[in-house]
């Protein structure tokens, strides 16, 4: 067995700056550190391993009966260039070819970004 005490650290401290990372998440972090460092890849196997021996793991969302889990499709934020949203839609010309707008909208002000219309690949 691998000595895991190095990796054990990695992983505090990645889990302490970043609580809602999961497994996956902390591995491809640490996956690019070590690509960086020009050290050996690490196995996804191996630090979902360490992190459920060492109590780190994000509990698992379970679906509570009677619980329904729903959204009013509104996201509300206090400040402006903290969240974005996209969206897009299809319609077609006078000719009948399709074009396509899509666009990034500031979640505080509704805002619009960035936007782009092209034709359509079909």
């Amino acid at each position: 067995m691998l000595n895991d005490a190095a990796l054990v650290e990695q992983i505090k401290h990645a889990v302490s700056t970043l609580p809602s990372y999961g497994y996956r998440r902390i591995w491809g972090l640490l996956r690019r550190q070590h690509e960086q460092q020009a050290q050996r890849p690490i196995n996804v196997k191996r630090v979902y391993r360490v992190m459920r021996d060492h109590d780190v793991l994000l509990e698992r969302w379970r679906e509570q009966s009677g619980v329904a889990r729903c959204h009013e499709g509104r996201v509300a934020v206090d400040t402006s260039k903290t969240h974005w949203c996209s969206d897009g839609f299809e319609f077609r010309d006078e000719n009948g070819d399709k074009r396509r707008v899509t666009f990034t909208l500031d979640c505080c002000d509704r805002e619009a970004i960035s936007w782009v219309a092209s034709p359509s690949a079909t």
